[in-house]
């Protein structure tokens, strides 16, 4: 039987500034384990927003949200944050490095936040990401010295340290060139098919959405296809 990973149940958002708009209507779904799952629609049609809402950080919505089949409808923020940080890895459009820190210390710094492991034993975890993701030459380099296509890579190596159940990305490809856009599409399907990582990414690329293991197609805050 297949695990469940992620389930929203009768999702609905809307914003009130100053009259309220229904952002999000209705959204229902469930991802199971090793998935790698892409949302894609047009502008505006919600799916950042419901990025937001699934990886806990925008708690202003009815319905209910299930992480490894725990409610997140009622836990306070200091619950939510340690379930972000770790059950769930964060790939976005921008890589958010700290340049100040080598590349081996912006992967270790999640692992050192969630304070489960040793100093050596989180640096030891990061040196394996890098390795998933053949850069580990790059480890002592400072962030800023890195390529786009790399500082991605780290951001992904960042986002895996604490082995989340579910990695999520807002546009991961949408600053990268078609080449490296294909590398770091490369990267997520190795970690959905050889090491069961599930992923849910939001895109605009349609190429990359339809390579994924399954779409959900969102409009005007609806799904229209699971």
């Amino acid at each position: 039987m297949s695990q469940i990973v992620l389930q929203a149940e009768g999702i609905n958002k809307s914003f009130h500034d100053p009259i309220t708009i229904p952002v999000l209507k209705d959204i229902i779904f469930s991802i199971n384990k090793g998935e790698f799952v892409s949302v894609i629609g047009k502008s505006g049609c919600g799916k950042s927003t419901l990025l937001y809402i699934l990886s806990t950080m925008d708690t202003d919505y009815e319905g209910n949200l299930f992480i490894d089949g725990e409610s997140m409808k009622q836990k306070k923020e200091g619950q939510l944050a340690l379930v972000r940080n770790a059950k769930i890895g964060f790939v976005f459009q921008f890589h958010y490095l700290l340049n100040e820190f080598s590349v081996l210390r912006n992967v270790m710094l999640p692992g050192l936040k969630l304070g489960t492991y040793s100093e050596q034993e989180v640096e030891h975890r990061a040196m394996e990401k890098l390795k998933i993701l053949g850069i580990e030459n790059e480890a002592l380099k400072m962030a800023n010295q890195l390529s786009g296509g790399q500082k991605q890579r780290v951001a992904i190596a960042r986002a895996l340290i604490n082995d989340p159940l579910i990695i999520m990305g807002d546009e991961p490809t949408g600053n990268l060139d078609k080449k490296n856009g294909e590398i770091v599409f490369n990267i997520f399907q190795e970690l959905a098919h050889e090491f069961k990582q599930t992923l849910l990414i939001v895109t605009h690329d349609n190429e990359f959405a339809k390579s994924t293991d399954r779409i959900i197609e969102m409009d005007d805050g609806r799904i229209i296809k699971l």
